[in-house]
């Protein structure tokens, strides 16, 4: 099986594409609702979450982990390599490669949590691969509970939005990273602040889903010990109704969310 953790439900984004791109696998999925959102936490405390999600996932017998919280892949990545003996799949490395790859101008925005954004984690990363390119980065600490309660389309996150984004389109980027798999729910909106086609934004839900397509077709013999054709699995340490909805948005279906 796949194993993907989120501290909420915008993790589902990447559960969505990894179902999109490889349908024959088996996922199950964490969402830590409970703790979310993790962007606002200390390092230590993303961490230890971290751990216990990976060994949550391992305990229902995931053999592959994506770490789908842009905040826990900034700090608790190369801790959870050297602990655990399994792949283990990152949102932030392939989205920073697709912007390297598809900016112009060189000038590239970020949007992410506070902890994400705090770690300079994009930043780092994107200048070791193209030291000349300038980076932007903006910390969007209220939009993941916005998509967590259900408001997507409301007037006050159109308003925040505008405030966070602001700043990024005066820099005038034509590459924007959504540095949190909360943010693909509210991509119409982003495109419409940004300009539809002047802007392109940079999805770590898909990209991180292609990575891993890609892994496991360099490495059949691993491929075929994953679990195949039975029901994924979504559980949560917490269930609302505005999970619930947030997340049949998201697949366009119902989904059984079992709180654990």
């Amino acid at each position: 099986m796949i194993g993907i953790f989120d501290s909420g439900v915008g993790g589902m984004t990447v559960a969505r594409a990894v179902e999109t791109l490889l349908p024959d696998n088996q996922i199950i999925y964490y969402g830590d609702l409970d703790r979310t959102p993790y962007g606002n936490k200390s390092p230590e405390a993303i961490i230890e979450y971290s751990i216990g999600n990976t060994e949550f996932l391992l305990g229902h017998g995931a053999k592959i982990i994506i770490i789908a919280c842009n905040s826990a892949a900034s700090v608790a990545s190369d801790i959870l390599r050297q602990t655990f003996a399994v792949p283990i799949f990152e949102v932030i490395t392939p989205a920073v490669e697709r912007a390297v790859a598809s900016t112009v101008t060189g000038n590239i925005g970020v949007m992410g949590t506070r902890a994400t954004i705090r770690s300079g984690i994009y930043d780092q990363k994107i200048i070791e691969q193209a030291p000349e390119f300038h980076v932007f980065s903006k910390a969007c600490p209220l939009l993941v509970p916005l998509v967590e309660e259900g408001w997507i389309d409301a007037r006050e996150t159109k308003m925040i939005l505008r405030k966070y984004l602001a700043p990024l389109k005066q820099k005038q980027i034509d590459t924007l990273v959504l540095g949190c798999t909360h943010y693909p729910l509210l991509k119409d909106l982003i495109r419409h602040r940004m300009g539809k086609n002047r802007v392109r934004l940079i999805d770590s839900s898909i990209e991180v889903a292609l990575t891993l397509k890609v892994y496991l077709s360099e490495n059949p013999d691993f491929g075929k010990t994953l679990q195949h054709g039975s029901q994924n699995k979504y559980f949560v340490s917490d269930l609302t109704k505005a999970a619930v909805a947030t997340a049949e948005k998201i697949f366009g279906r119902h989904i059984d969310l079992e709180k654990v």
